[in-house]
């Protein structure tokens, strides 16, 4: 136990009140009454009131009685108390706490601490509780009755329950590929303002596809109760690209699908994952169980794979997790991996996602640091060099990830089983850590998952915290719908990230003379070899050719903003499917970056646009997750909001009044800039201030930009001094990126 157990029944017990179900993100008044028990509260001693990292109910503040999150805290008797809130001042995952200290006076048995979080009696509207639903929300009390600081548990917490509120939006989900013929499926539902899936849908939809479905109905309806409605045995008899959209009663489109591709042959399909979560026993929300759940009742993912942080496992929670992974494993529906996060401190190499073929291998921790059972001690791997070593002989794949820590892959490196780079979690986006590998002569895939902490994996809306992103998707190409297909696909890098979005990519070279196809890494020795003509994301060849074609594929649910063609560190073309003379009034200010590599990462955007001798017709914020935030037109020509970046982008597009005329001021705390309107053009104005890629950009679009799919090839010459790593990254105009792994070409 990670408190004091001594008597807990003689310390007392807490109630809460109202109890019930709210709705995630309400605003609302709870009223905990501790009654202390037969030790009472000694002069100076303490209870805590602690909730989980996870949540991001609002912070409370004790200043200003008509604002919201105000909370108040009186003894019975009179008693004096000293209150503070702290973010980090209990043991994880219990880390957010409000400290009240008896600081003249002390408690007997019966007298009681009121605590009223969100207290209206003044005018507060509340306190705005967590974004996102758990059937257990606890305000959990500690006791330090006796002065010491040592504190014990009450054996009965006040509980309530947070559920959905009404759906606001509604999402079809399709596969992204499919051979025609082959049965597949539509997946509906309903979120609501936080990104929830909502129970309270209650609407019908005109269905309307592109394209010639059969068994596709003519409407649907979602009633209220269910999170989902999935129609099955659709059939695509053509090579097309179908897309769905669902319309309501006004014929508006409520709802349009990602895009879905048939084709009569392809040796590979695309199974949609997120390889990265965390429930209630480590450091998230609802169980394990739950998480799998979500997973495949709400996100409608292919595959997902629990990673909590190895530190917080106890041995039978690893037990639970194998039973878990092989229950929900089930050809061609739904696949799960036993897995862990190796959560090693920064300088010993930082975090790696550990993902086995099979149950019932050994777990080897960074440390047993919330783990009181002692026994396998001999078993940790402490360092990531360790941690390589004892996977040697292991059947799995691991991967390099930036969460509180980063993986530090300068550090250790094992080509044999590190076989990717997570470029984007719920952290942030960390382009950097590719670049780590390149500048390392790595060869690694990239792949983009949640590390969700709200019980939504592959579908992890950041909620109102430090989270600073929507959490990523990996896509892996693979031969089957089986643990050992999706294996085969992860060991060959053949996958690609998105920052949640679902999206068809596919990168091609094609080659005028034989080249030699790797079955690995050849610097692992003898892996074997085949002459190809073409080669996909992820292979890695030999080739005399001193040009080659690179082709890209891309067809996604929002317009392309623009494709990024690199060799490794090198951008070799930002091409935009639009030229000059087809820009119009519509502008963008994004603002992104973080401040470095480490926890603090946070960017502050808080700031202001102004126009002089212009106007916004109109505004629309881009990535702006926390609804909290202030974003908002003050005046015809004023915008002001609230914002941050982890490494991600976010910002605003703007409906200008008129297209050139007049000047654009902009103000943050780290970008105070002035330009003319008629300067900003298709080629992006860039602003930057330090940090890691921290800056504003500005740059003018066309009104209209209909192109959310797209095919270019281009020739392109190869380096014989190092490596080639040809890859794409796709900015699509949603706010989502695309990353295709490189194919690694060898002069």
């Amino acid at each position: 136990m990670p408190h004091s157990t001594y008597l807990p029944e003689k310390m007392g017990f807490a109630v809460v009140a109202p109890t019930g179900s709210f709705e995630a993100g309400s605003y609302q008044q709870f009223t905990l009454t501790y009654t202390a028990g037969y030790f009472g509260i000694d002069d100076t001693g303490s209870l805590k009131i602690v909730h989980r990292f996870a949540s991001d109910m609002g912070r409370p503040q004790f200043d200003d009685p008509a604002a919201p999150n105000y909370v108040t805290v009186e003894a019975s008797n009179g008693a004096l108390l000293h209150v503070e809130y702290d973010m980090k001042r209990n043991i994880r995952p219990w880390d957010k706490t409000l400290y009240i200290k008896v600081v003249r006076g002390f408690l007997r048995e019966g007298d009681q601490i009121v605590v009223r979080f969100g207290d209206r009696r003044h005018g507060s509207p509340g306190m705005r509780i967590q974004t996102f639903c758990e059937d257990t929300f606890e305000f959990k009390v500690l006791v330090d009755a006796i002065a010491t600081y040592s504190y014990v548990e009450l054996p009965t917490q006040p509980v309530i329950r947070i559920v959905p509120g009404p759906p606001v939006l509604y999402k079809a989900i399709l596969p992204t590929l499919r051979r025609t013929g082959e049965r597949f499926r539509l997946c509906l539902k309903g979120e609501d303002r936080w990104g929830n899936p909502s129970n309270l849908c209650d609407q019908s939809f005109t269905l309307r596809a592109n394209h010639d479905v059969d068994a596709l109905p003519a409407s649907v309806t979602l009633v209220q109760g269910e999170f989902s409605c999935i129609i099955e045995n659709l059939a695509v008899a053509e090579s097309v690209d179908l897309i769905i959209e669902l319309l309501d009663a006004d014929g508006s489109v409520a709802a349009r699908s990602n895009p879905c591709r048939f084709v009569d042959e392809t040796p590979l399909l695309p199974y949609w994952g997120d390889l990265h979560g965390q429930s209630e026993e480590t450091i998230g929300t609802n169980s394990a169980r739950d998480f799998y759940e979500f997973a495949r009742d709400k996100a409608f993912l292919d595959i997902c794979v629990h990673q909590g942080n190895d530190f917080q496992i106890t041995t039978e929670f690893w037990n639970w997790l194998n039973e878990l992974s092989a229950e929900f494993t089930e050809d061609n529906r739904f696949i799960v991996f036993p897995g862990w996060e190796w959560s090693g401190n920064t300088g010993l190499g930082g975090d790696r996602n550990v993902l086995h073929m099979h149950e019932g291998r050994p777990i080897h921790r960074s440390s047993h640091a919330l783990v009181d059972d002692l026994s396998d001690i001999e078993s940790d791997a402490t360092s990531a060099g360790d941690l390589f070593e004892a996977l040697r002989d292991e059947d799995c794949t691991v991967f390099a990830h930036i969460g509180g820590r980063y993986a530090d892959i300068k550090v250790a490196h094992d080509q044999r089983i590190e076989k990717g780079v997570e470029v984007h979690s719920a952290w942030g986006t960390f382009e950097w850590l590719v670049n780590d590998a390149f500048e390392q002569g790595y060869r690694v895939g990239i792949l983009s998952n949640s590390d969700g902490h709200k019980g939504r994996p592959g579908a992890s809306h950041p909620g109102s915290t430090k989270f600073g992103a929507y959490g990523g998707l990996t896509c892996v190409l693979a031969p089957a719908f089986t643990r050992a297909g999706i294996m085969e696909g992860l060991r060959k890098r053949h996958y690609y990230g998105t920052t949640g979005s679902r999206v068809i990519l596919d990168t091609r070279v094609e080659f005028a003379a034989d080249a030699e196809l790797f079955g690995d890494d050849p610097r692992l020795g003898d892996v074997g070899s085949e002459p190809v003509r073409n080669a996909m994301m992820g292979d890695i060849l030999h080739t005399t050719d001193a040009s080659v074609s690179f082709s890209i594929d891309v067809h996604g649910a929002a317009p392309i903003e623009r494709i990024d063609i690199r060799n490794g560190l090198e951008t070799l073309e930002v091409f935009r499917p639009y030229g000059e003379s087809e820009l119009g009034r519509r502008i963008r200010v994004i603002w992104e970056g973080s401040e470095y590599r480490g926890r603090g990462r946070e960017t502050i955007w808080d700031g202001h646009a102004e126009l002089d001798g212009n106007g916004f017709a109109s505004v629309t914020p881009i990535n702006r997750f926390n609804i909290d935030k202030r974003f908002a037109q003050t005046a015809p020509g004023r915008l002001e909001w609230s914002a941050l970046t982890t490494g991600g982008f976010g910002g605003f597009e703007a409906l200008l009044d008129d297209p050139y005329s007049g000047k654009l001021r902009i103000e943050t705390a780290l970008v105070r800039q002035e330009i003319a309107v008629a300067d900003i053009g298709r080629d992006e104005l860039i602003f930057a201030n330090g940090g890691i890629e921290r800056r504003i950009r500005v740059f003018r679009l066309p009104d209209v930009n209909p192109c959310s799919a797209l095919r270019i090839e281009r020739e392109i010459g190869l380096r014989d001094d190092r490596d080639n790593a040809l890859y794409v990254r796709v900015t699509h105009e949603d706010g989502h990126y695309t990353w295709s792994s490189p194919i690694y070409l060898l002069r």
